[in-house]
Formats: C-alpha cells, structure tokens, sequence
C-alpha cells in the first residue's frame, strides 16, 4: 500500500501544497515540449525522462536567459517536471524562476500555460510555455 505524498508546486514564487497519491505517473513514451520565444524568434526543446536531473544542461537563450527543463523518471515511473530560468549577467547566470510540478498531471498536455518573465533595466522578456505527453495517470 502507497502512502500519501505532500505535493509542493512552485506558483510565481509560491508554494502550493496539496495530497498525491502514489509515487508518480507512468512514462513508458514522456516527453516534455518546451517553446521559448525571444526577441521575435521561437526555438522548441524536447525532452526525455532522466534519472539524474543535475547533469542535465540548460540551453541558452539569445544569450540573455538560460532556461534548463528536467523532466525525471526512474523505473517506468515519472516523479517530477522541473523548469529553471536565469537571467544571463556579467558575472553569472541568476536564476529568476524555478517551477517543479508533481504527478497527477493534467490529462491535456498543458502543463505550464504561457509565462511571461521580464529581467533588467532593459525589460527583456523571454516567453515560454510546455505541454507533457505520453504520460498515463
């Protein structure tokens, strides 16, 4: 018998808490799709399930944003989506935006909507939004 796992979904920087049960969704063909648009050009990612998200590199962005999607996935189960943004600087890259969603996920594909982020004097503005397929609850 599972037990009951506390989900945390980051929301524009808060933290929604719910019950999930189960340890993840099936993912025999997950795939994360990911379209970022900046200054008027559109690039689209896709991703595979991995079991270790920390070498997972992040793509650069125009060289204003880093955007890095992590979708993980151990033994037929996918466990989680995690999306970062940073903002390029002079120094380092500066993370500007962590989401991390937990199954159940939704049964249309949607997963993050259109997200808007602005960094800088300048206002840049880097759009994005990702949709999950292959997944069954």
């Amino acid at each position: 018998m599972q037990m009951n796992l506390a989900r945390r979904v980051a929301v524009g920087g808060l933290w929604v808490v719910g019950l999930v049960g189960g340890l993840g969704c099936a993912h025999a063909d997950a795939r994360l799709e990911c379209e970022l648009t900046y200054g008027g050009d559109t690039q689209t990612l896709s991703v595979k399930p991995v079991e270790d998200p920390y070498p997972v590199p992040s793509v650069d962005v125009a060289g204003r944003f880093r955007f890095k999607p992590v979708l993980v996935g151990q033994g037929g189960r996918l466990q989680h989506v995690s999306l970062y943004v940073y903002a390029e600087t002079e120094r380092q890259p500066v993370l500007i935006q962590q989401a991390t969603y937990l199954p159940p996920f939704p049964a249309s594909g949607a997963l993050t909507g259109r997200q808007h982020l602005y960094v800088g004097p300048m206002e840049r503005e880097l759009i994005y939004s990702c949709t999950l397929s292959g997944v069954a609850p």
